[in-house]
């Protein structure tokens, strides 16, 4: 009869071979995020929450996105509000954009990460980024003035 810790030993092993650590780290990897340019955008299925990520000036400069949240991702509280936005339904879908690809691909990762399992980057950003895109504004998707969120109370009443 074998001895008991050469039983141990080879049990330990099997325990650390390659697939049974490739699906415990599976496991814990967040959602699948779905990068498009922004000329595909169109062709997604559902009605995606569209949030702006970047800056007030650049929401300024260039406009965002027409029905587009404005969250910038440099606030402390941006899952939180995100969460906020979608009134907790994290299946949701929410779209990402920020000038270039960049931001917008942090942002979905702390999505994904924070259980959000319909994350969208739209990887040209606003403005366009070489090989993924010519950006949302030179694809002729549709762009709003930025509004204040005074002006925007402002024009509910």
């Amino acid at each position: 009869m074998p001895h008991p810790r050469i039983i141990l030993a080879v049990a330990s092993l099997l325990a650390m071979t390659p697939s049974a650590t490739a699906q415990s780290s599976a496991r814990s990897q967040p959602a699948p995020i779905t990068s498009v340019a922004s000329s595909a955008f169109s062709s997604l299925r559902g009605e995606p929450l569209i949030v702006d990520v970047r800056e007030e000036a650049e929401w300024r400069q260039t406009g965002v996105p027409t029905g587009a949240a404005t969250i910038s991702i440099s606030r402390p509280d941006f899952v939180e509000a995100v969460i906020a936005r979608v009134g907790g339904d994290k299946t949701r879908p929410v779209a990402l954009i920020c000038r270039s690809g960049s931001r917008s691909a942090r942002a979905a990762d702390q999505l994904a990460a924070a259980g959000f399992t319909r994350v969208i980057n739209v990887a040209d950003g606003m403005m366009g980024r070489g090989a993924d895109g010519a950006g949302w504004i030179a694809a002729g998707r549709p762009v709003s003035p930025w509004a204040t969120p005074a002006q925007t109370a402002h024009s509910q009443r």
